[in-house]
């Protein structure tokens, strides 16, 4: 969503120049692991988070994890970021669960299979599973949408590798509460993303105060990552101004 205004393996050196210490980013799939890999080795940048192959994202896929016919996809899909993972470093996978009635008994076995199944291979190489709740407004349709059945599903699944995705801006949306949130799933947040509601830019463009929000993780103790999941308004080097409010 940031740098878009560079190609993409060009965007590891800007994100850089603007100071990140770690990068992210949803699908590297268009280039080659050791194209990645060769990416941010020039940079020195930690890979933070890549999401697994979602399918054909352009003919609606939304991820592959709930789709009882897709087992055998999501299989090679966990195969394929497994060997990314493993050029790049990077220790995060988050698994999107694609479309599907989030309250078909089938969709859920099959994602309950699906997860222990990445969790199982991701261990191995000392790999933390992300599931992520995402919104029915931005998304319509999406499995796992809510906050409820993400932390049933870590439960069902019972691997200490599956951990939550908590974006900020998903869990506004969804449910609001944001601070009580991350101090009650604060044992189980693997990752956490952030972006201003309703527009998804800028931190501190919206209806959240999100540096108190940001200041709350030190507080209670967070240590990971923060992504920074928003759309620009106008440029990304021209947004970054928010990020001078932060004590660094």
């Amino acid at each position: 969503m940031m740098f878009t205004e560079w190609d993409f393996l060009e965007r590891f050196e800007q994100a850089r120049l603007a100071g990140f210490q770690a990068v992210e980013c949803l699908f590297p799939y268009d280039h080659s692991a050791e194209q990645l890999a060769a990416a941010l080795q020039g940079t020195r940048l930690a890979p933070a988070l890549f999401n697994l192959f979602p399918g054909d994202w352009a003919g609606g896929d939304r991820g592959l994890a709930a789709l009882p016919d897709r087992a055998e996809e999501f299989r090679q899909s966990v195969d394929q970021a497994l060997h990314y993972a493993s050029a790049t470093g990077c220790g995060r996978l988050h698994v999107m669960s694609g479309l599907a009635a989030s309250t078909d008994p089938e969709a859920r076995a099959t994602y309950v299979r699906a997860l222990r199944l990445a969790a199982d291979r991701a261990a191995h190489a000392d790999i933390d599973i992300l599931i992520e709740p995402i919104n029915s407004r931005d998304m319509p349709g999406y499995f796992l949408n809510s906050f409820d059945l993400a932390v049933d599903i870590i439960a069902e699944v019972s691997r200490p590798n599956l951990r939550l995705q908590f974006d900020i801006y998903h869990r506004q949306i969804i449910r609001g509460d944001v601070l009580t949130g991350l101090r009650e799933l604060l044992p189980l947040i693997g990752h956490v993303q952030i972006a201003a509601v309703p527009a998804r830019h800028e931190p501190g463009t919206g209806e959240l105060d999100d540096l108190r929000i940001l200041r709350s993780l030190d507080e209670l103790g967070y240590g990971g990552f923060v992504g920074c999941e928003y759309r620009p308004a106008a440029g990304t080097l021209a947004g970054l101004g928010w990020m001078g409010a932060l004590d660094f």
